[in-house]
Order: C-alpha cells, then sequence, then structure tokens
C-alpha cells in the first residue's frame, strides 16, 4: 500500500513537473515569438513615417526641419536632409526587404514596405516630383549616397525591381558625388562604397577610390579589433558606425569582382570578430551602453557592427546567436523607451529621448534614423538560430550575476 502510494504520489509530482515545464516551453516560446514581432513593431513606428511620405511625394512637406542648435549652416543641413534619411533607413532595413520568409502578418507588412520604398524612390529620382532629391548640393550627400549604396549592396531585390528609368538616374546621381572630396577619415569609405554599388551592378567605377580607402584605413589600424577615425583615435562609436560594417561590405563586394582584397579579408574577418566581442559586452544589464564620442543620437547604431555580424552570420564563437539577440532586444528597449523619443512621430535629437545638447553641428532630422542598422538581423528568416534558439544572457548579465565567467585579452590583429 505504501508503495502504491508513493507511486501515485511520483506519478503526480511528475505530471506537475511536466505540466510545468510544458508551461515554462510555452512562455519561452512566445517570448521569442515575441522578440522578433517586437522589432517588427519598433522598425514600423520608426520607418513608416519616412517612407510613407515619400511614396505620397510629401516628404518635404510633413518632414520637420529640425537641426541642432549648434549648427554650422541650418539652410544646408535642412536642404540634405531628405536624402539623408532614405539612405540610412533603406541600408538598415534592405536585409529585410530582400527576404521572403515570415508569417502571412509579416509578409504583408513587407509588401507594403516594398511597395512603398519602389515608389519612393520614383519620386526621390524624378525632377518633376515636389520630393525630388539632388545629390550634388553638398559634401554631406557623398555620405548618403553612400548608405543608399549600401541597402542596394545589402538588397538586391530593390535593384532587380527598380525601373530602368530609376536605376539610370540612381547611377547617375551617385556618380555626381564625385565632385565631393572626401575628408580624411571614415569618409573616405563613403566614396569607396559608392563605387562597390557601381562594381556591384557592372557600371564603370574607379578602384582607385575603393584602394585608396583600403590601404589608408589599414594604416589606421590601432590594435585589437579596432581602427583610428582619421590620424588621431577618438573613443566614440565610429568603428560601428561606419567603419567595420563598409570595409565587409566593401571587400566582399568588389572582391567577386577582382579577388583583389583577398589576404586583406582575412585580416578584416579577424578584426571583425574581435570587435563583435568587445561590442557584445559593452552592453550592460539594462540595454543601457557608454554614452561616449560623437554621434551619439544615432542611438542604437552605436551596435551598427554587432547587428551587421549577426545578419550576416559571421558572429565569433564566443557569441551565440541568441545572447546577441537578447543583448540587442534590450539595446532597442532602452534607446526607445523614453516617453520623448518621437515627437509627432519623428525620432527626436538624442540617444535617450529629446536631448538637444547631445546631437553635434552636422546633425538635422534626418540624422537619427541611422538607428535602424541595428534591425539588420530582422533580414534572417524566423528559423535562424538568431531567433528560433531559447533566450540566453548576455556577457554582462552573467558576469554581473556573479557567475563564472572567461576572461578577455587584446588580440595582436596586425
Amino acid at each position: 500500500m505504501k508503495v502504491a502510494l508513493n507511486r501515485k504520489g511520483f506519478t503526480l509530482c511528475f505530471l506537475l513537473l511536466a505540466t510545468s515545464v510544458c508551461f515554462a516551453q510555452k512562455k519561452v516560446k512566445k517570448q521569442m515569438v515575441s522578440d522578433r514581432a517586437f522589432w517588427l513593431q519598433q522598425m514600423d513606428k520608426m520607418v513608416r513615417p519616412v517612407l510613407y511620405d515619400l511614396s505620397n511625394d510629401s516628404l518635404r512637406i510633413k518632414m520637420p526641419q529640425v537641426t541642432s542648435n549648434t549648427t554650422d549652416n541650418k539652410a544646408q543641413r535642412i536642404q540634405v536632409q531628405y536624402l539623408e534619411v532614405l539612405g540610412r533607413v533603406l541600408s538598415g532595413i534592405a536585409p529585410w526587404l530582400q527576404l521572403e520568409d515570415g508569417d502571412a502578418a509579416e509578409k504583408d507588412l513587407r509588401q507594403q514596405y516594398r511597395n512603398m520604398v519602389l515608389k519612393g524612390l520614383a519620386n526621390a529620382l524624378d525632377s518633376n516630383k515636389k520630393d525630388f532629391m539632388r545629390f550634388d548640393l553638398a559634401g554631406q550627400q557623398l555620405v548618403d549616397a553612400s548608405f543608399l549604396s549600401f541597402a542596394f549592396i545589402r538588397a538586391p531585390w530593390l535593384w532587380e525591381n527598380l525601373g530602368k528609368q530609376e536605376k539610370d538616374r540612381l547611377v547617375s546621381s551617385i556618380k555626381t558625388t564625385r565632385k565631393f572630396k572626401p575628408g580624411f577619415s571614415n569618409w573616405l569609405l563613403f566614396s569607396a562604397m559608392n563605387e562597390a554599388f557601381l562594381c556591384k551592378y557592372g557600371f564603370q567605377w574607379d578602384p582607385m577610390r575603393v584602394d585608396y580607402a583600403m590601404q589608408q584605413l589599414e594604416q589606421w589600424y590601432v590594435g585589437d579589433g579596432l581602427y583610428s577615425d582619421g590620424p588621431v583615435f577618438a573613443f566614440d562609436y565610429y568603428n560601428s558606425f561606419v567603419i567595420h560594417p563598409y570595409l565587409a561590405a566593401i571587400t566582399e563586394t568588389v572582391n567577386k569582382k577582382t579577388n583583389g582584397y583577398n589576404a586583406l579579408s582575412e585580416k578584416i574577418k579577424k578584426r571583425n570578430e574581435r570587435f563583435a566581442v568587445i561590442q557584445e559586452r559593452m552592453i550592460n544589464t539594462d540595454g543601457t551602453y557608454p554614452a561616449t564620442g560623437r554621434s551619439l543620437i544615432y542611438r542604437g547604431a552605436a551596435f551598427h557592427h554587432l547587428a551587421d555580424m549577426a545578419w550576416r552570420k559571421a558572429l565569433p564563437k564566443q557569441l551565440t546567436a541568441a545572447q546577441v539577440r537578447c543583448a540587442l532586444t534590450a539595446v532597442i528597449k532602452k534607446t526607445l523607451e523614453s516617453p520623448s523619443t518621437y515627437k509627432n512621430g519623428w525620432l527626436s535629437l538624442g540617444v535617450y529621448g529629446q536631448q538637444p545638447a547631445i546631437a553635434d553641428t552636422y546633425n538635422n532630422q534626418g540624422s537619427p534614423y541611422l538607428s535602424t542598422s541595428i534591425f539588420l538581423p530582422l533580414g534572417l528568416p524566423s528559423t535562424d538560430p538568431f531567433w528560433a534558439n531559447l533566450p540566453e544572457k548576455w556577457s554582462a548579465q552573467k558576469i554581473w550575476s556573479g557567475e563564472d565567467f572567461p576572461n578577455d585579452h587584446g588580440v595582436d590583429l596586425r
């Protein structure tokens, strides 16, 4: 009798445990689904006003004319903000536009965006439209033409579905930015990215503009996965905003045509991996990160590189896709949670809500939309480990909860 009771008790306990585990698994699965749903919701909230208005030829009417309080040339900064917002938005959502995966709701959302993007590009490239965008107004447009080029490199679907007239106009517009001399800094990569775009799609391109950027950035490598942004090193996020993602994309694109950077690509790959490790460790337990250096209003773009590495499935062995997903989700939540993040549907200038004093002289209403680059992993299908694997703590959470954790050392990657 005693044995029977114990068996009944064991059976009951087993059933309760199994039910509890099943419930926990469903809860975890729901959380994983909600991560992607949350990212899509935040992307849609950020991007829709831009592309909806542009597709209706009303971006210049609806987009606020905002600049930094310390801007050096308010009129010019407003002139260039339209190409600025277009290039940055498309560069960030390009991998998702390229994707075919998703449930019915996501596919419907993507189709809406594809339609808006194609209509918007047609308006931006047509001189008879109100939202026509010239590419030759100021040097800043070299920067933002390159982000638009980056979008087409990341999403061939855009090029394949663009009309012939729009293709011709785009190529001509990209070439007009050659009139601008890039600054002796990460700007060299903007020129190189435009040439990589022309190279990818079979147009006349200038190998010297690419090679000069590659060789000069190699001279500026300072060690442990970091480059100096020009002759003098600054502790800011430009290694992530521009340098690492651009170097990876440019060398990969050009190598498919020339094989000219195979040896350099191996160095870049290893440096990319090391810097990804550093980036992931910089994300605090609550999604905050050190607010140091210029261009902080780019918010989540501080982790452009980490997001790019996840999307390209190039993360180093020290980082799992799930821990990176959870870390980036925390950054998205933290940088967008302030009630003053948006004003009338448009991103404010700040890192946590509206903080005008944090903005730099070159910032305008289009500038903070580099934030979209954190959404790059939406270009991975929902079945990819980045989305499908169980949630994991990222490094800061493990360290600051007292878990034993591997030490970290700099790496010589010269």
